[in-house]
Order: C-alpha cells, then structure tokens, then sequence
C-alpha cells in the first residue's frame, strides 16, 4: 500500500515540477524573477525526491530492505543539501514578492536578472556546504550497535541513534545549523510579509490585493508545508524525538510537500493560466 502511495507522490511531483520548469521556460511573460526562482524551487523539488525515493520504492517493494554505507552516506548528504538549499531559497523567494508589492518602482533594480542568478547560486552554494559539515560529523561517529536505521531514509537523527559513542557534540551542532538554516529563514520570510501586509492594507485596488494574495498566499502555504515538519525534526535532540513520528513527519515533507508546490502555485495564478493558453493555442 505504501509502495502505490509513495509512487502516486512521486509521479506527481515528477509531472507537476517539470511542467512549471518548461512553461517558464518556453513562455517569454514568465521570464520574470519571481517564476526565475519557481524553477530554481521545482527543479530543486526534482532533485531532492530523486535522491531518495527510488530507493524507498526498492524497499517497499521487494523483501530486501537495505541499503550499501556508501549509498546511505551519499543519500544523506544530497536529500540534506537539497534541504537546506530549499531553506534559503524559500527566503529568497520571500524577499522578492517584497521587493515587487513594497518596492515596486524599485523592483527592476532590485531584482536585476545578474543579482537573481547571484542570489540562486547562494542557495546552492550554502546548502552543499552546509550538508557537508553535518555528513562529516554524521559519518564520524563510529555505528557501534546493530546497522538496522529505523527510519524511511539515510537522516541525521536516525543514524545518530546507532553511534555508541557520546553525540552531544554532533546534536549541538545539529541544534546550532538548524537554527541558522530553518529559525533564521523563516523570521525573515515572516518579517517580508509583516511588511507585505502592511503595504497591502493601503492599497486601494481590489485587483491589485487579489494578486498580491495570490501569489504570497501560495508562498506562505508551501512555506507552511516545508518548515513546519522541518523545525519537528531538526530542532530537537534526536532522543527526545519519537521514532513513529519523526518517521511519519519526515514522509510527510519529503514525499508529500514537494508534489504540493506545484498545485499550490499553478492552480489559483493567472499568469501560469494564461501561459497554458498561449502555449497550447
């Protein structure tokens, strides 16, 4: 049953990120900062399902239920990287829906398309090398006990539990990148769209406050989706969190929330309605 569940995700968010991907790449009105960064969101959504789910999929299939060291090693360092990458973008993209209904004759300076590819390669940059500080600590600590991660997937938590040595250190460190890549982000993204409300609640335009709450409304909906479950999991030492939930919660935002994004930006946006429209007419 989890085998067909999971797959259902997986096709969906296979479906739904590509198609954003290719509609914002094919229709010249979406070649805008905001649909600039979709694509860096959707393409990083493929990435971070890819790295995992195939190999669930194998698990719950068959009989077999392992996976190699190495396999695990590089399972964790891509699904944490893609993470924490997701992290920062997702401020990013909150920045620039301020930039746009705050700073509107500003925008074209702010959001100048050399800045945008600077501000994608940030992303990118800190959570590779944030994930390659965790995996180095991670792998460090020796796995004493039995080799059986009780877990869906190769996570931080989960394999901290099998180290028969004393992982304080490796959960400070943990507890402190966590705070720096989920707490911090989202008082900035919560801080951009204090400012938004503000701004919104001047403007005089129905029209306008129809698209403002469209687009932001969709931002912090997958925002929702994505740091929520994320703080239940990275924010807590690994031996205050329940196995069963973090198992479930941990499902819930790698399977689930990815296929979610698509939905969420495309259904209630014109502009993406309008580019299927000219598209396929």
């Amino acid at each position: 049953v989890l085998f067909v569940i999971v797959l259902m995700f997986y096709l969906m968010t296979l479906t739904g990120n590509l198609f954003i991907i290719i509609l914002s790449y094919l229709d010249s009105h979406l070649h805008t900062p905001m649909y600039f960064f979709l694509s860096n969101l959707s393409f990083l959504d493929l990435c971070y399902s890819t790295s995992f789910i195939p190999q669930l999929l194998v698990n719950l299939w068959g009989p077999e239920k392992t996976i190699s060291y190495t396999g695990c090693m590089i399972q964790l360092y891509f699904s944490l990287a893609l993470g924490t990458t997701e992290c920062v973008l997702l401020v990013v993209m909150s920045y620039d829906r301020y930039a746009a209904v705050c700073r509107p004759l500003h925008y074209t300076v702010l959001m100048h398309p050399r800045f945008c590819h600077l501000l994608a390669v940030a992303c990118w940059v800190s959570g590779f090398t944030n994930s390659a500080l965790h995996s180095f600590f991670t792998f460090w600590a020796p796995l004493c006990r039995h080799r059986q991660v009780d877990h869906f997937l190769c996570e931080v938590p989960a394999l901290l539990r099998l180290s028969c040595v004393d992982t304080r250190a490796n959960e400070l460190t943990l507890m402190v990148m966590s705070s720096i890549f989920v707490l911090i982000p989202l008082i900035l993204i919560l801080s951009s769209y204090g400012a938004i409300a503000r701004a919104v609640l001047r403007m005089q335009s129905t029209t306008g406050l129809q698209k403002v709450f469209g687009t932001c409304g969709a931002h912090l909906m997958v925002v929702s989706l994505f740091f929520i479950p994320a703080m239940c999991i990275y924010l807590q030492p690994p031996s205050g969190n329940s196995q069963d939930q973090g198992k479930f919660i941990a499902l819930f935002y790698t399977v689930v929330t990815p296929s979610l994004n698509p939905l969420i930006y495309t259904l209630r946006n014109r502009d993406v309605r309008g580019a299927v429209k000219r598209l396929v007419g």
